[in-house]
């Protein structure tokens, strides 16, 4: 049969992994994938996804990519792989891809989600999933804000201040570079008990999600106005924007191909 490049879309509760990348001594999502197509193929293959996801961070369909000798029909190898992963951790499908196909170099678009729950008592089924604030906020403000971060901008005030260059993740775009990245849109939205963050951009910088939403909560305490959010991104300095929201409450929900 030769050789097959697999794209698999997977879903995972990141509460109990370091992360997606592989790390010695630590438990994450690569390696657990690394470890079950080994036992699976008999192959050392790491597979690559569509970007790392921090500890704590949860998605609702990553994508990965990996090439194979083996033969196994792509709906025996979501079998094969759900029974050998640990229930926090689902492949939703798998197929045979172009060899070209890779889950980062590909992408076009992703999508975060972060829910915050405002009641007073966050339900204990839903602490792992969400950032508890049930403090006053001017929801509106937080609304009328959102905005204001689409379109092109250099996003170092939101991005982590890492040692690593490679911590931040690249644009998908390959007319974008540094720390210059594209929000497609930026918008919050009352659900019942939770008050949602949905961000569309070409690519993400490390905690630029999390960030965001630590400064949006600034906005809706009164620290700041909405408009100063245009005035943090023009300073390019981290120290000008908010704190970093807890990893609980994000959630990569697609990758756009």
């Amino acid at each position: 049969m030769g050789m097959r490049n697999l794209k698999l879309i997977l879903s995972y509760d990141g509460t109990d992994f370091s992360g997606w990348q592989v790390q010695p001594d630590a438990s994450t999502i690569q390696g657990a994938l690394f470890s079950a197509i080994g036992r699976i193929t008999g192959e050392s293959v790491l597979p690559q996804g569509s970007g790392r996801t921090d500890a704590g961070v949860h998605a609702l369909a990553q994508v990965a990519t990996f090439v194979t000798e083996s033969s196994v029909p792509t709906g025996n190898f979501v079998k094969a792989l759900n029974d050998i992963l640990p229930a926090s951790v689902r492949v939703l499908k798998v197929e045979e891809v172009a060899a070209n196909f890779h889950a980062r170099k590909s992408a076009r678009g992703k999508t975060y989600r972060y829910r915050i729950f405002r009641e007073a008592v966050c339900p204990p089924f839903l602490a792992r999933y969400v950032w508890h604030y049930p403090y006053p906020l001017d929801e509106s403000a937080i609304v009328r804000s959102a905005r204001l971060v689409e379109g092109e901008h250099d996003f170092t005030s939101f991005a982590a201040v890492d040692t690593e260059w490679g911590r931040n993740e690249s644009s998908l775009s390959p007319l974008l570079s540094g720390n210059v990245r594209r929000i497609f849109s930026s918008h919050w939205q009352r659900q019942a008990d939770e008050f949602v963050y949905t961000v569309t951009g070409s690519g993400f910088l490390h905690h630029m999600v999390r960030n965001l939403v630590g400064t949006f909560i600034l906005v809706g305490k009164g620290t700041l106005e909405h408009q100063d959010m245009t005035r943090i991104l023009q300073a390019r300095v981290r120290s000008a924007a908010g704190a970093t929201a807890p990893a609980s409450g994000l959630y990569l929900v697609n990758v756009e191909y």
